[in-house]
């Protein structure tokens, strides 16, 4: 298990290698746990035209050797609004602190594009994702006060955070 404190850094993704680690962890976390769907696919398989094009960002998680661990999403939905999603985490480097890390940085850098608030889907089946979110200031929602009309069917645990 890496040692969190000195061996993962995040930093944005930047290259075709990059994007196909953000792919490949979370086809096999969605995979093993939900099914694909052609929203997941899309913005999986392009996530420089889906996300970082529209104002988003992916970030990673890198061991010392440069070893993608662990990614998560921002999608911008216009204004000031971000969605953190597609997290997730190597199964060999759970536990580490690496989920931690990245929904800090999340946070941190979704208020550095401009964000003030921040909202995620996730599934009750998710429980450590749940407490790992709560810790970190958010807050359950219906599914009326989401931003957006059409969501994850996956979903049935909403939450949102201000970044003010």
């Amino acid at each position: 298990m890496p040692n969190v404190q000195t061996e993962v850094t995040v930093s944005s993704l930047a290259t075709p290698a990059d994007a196909l680690a953000f792919r490949n962890i979370n086809e096999a976390w969605i995979s093993r746990l939900f099914s694909l769907t052609e929203e997941d696919q899309r913005v999986l398989g392009d996530p420089q035209g889906r996300i970082l094009a529209h104002g988003g960002d992916v970030l990673l998680a890198r061991l010392g050797d440069g070893e993608v661990v662990g990614c998560v999403a921002l999608l911008s939905l216009g204004g000031s609004i971000f969605e953190m999603a597609k997290m997730g985490v190597v199964p060999e480097a759970q536990g580490a602190g690496i989920g931690r890390r990245l929904v800090d940085a999340a946070i941190a850098r979704a208020a550095e594009l401009g964000g003030t608030r921040l909202f995620l889907g996730t599934n009750s089946r998710l429980q450590p994702a749940i407490h790992l979110y709560e810790a970190a200031g958010f807050e359950r929602i219906t599914r009326d006060e989401l931003p957006v009309a059409d969501y994850y069917a996956r979903a049935d645990v909403l939450m949102r955070r201000s970044l003010v």
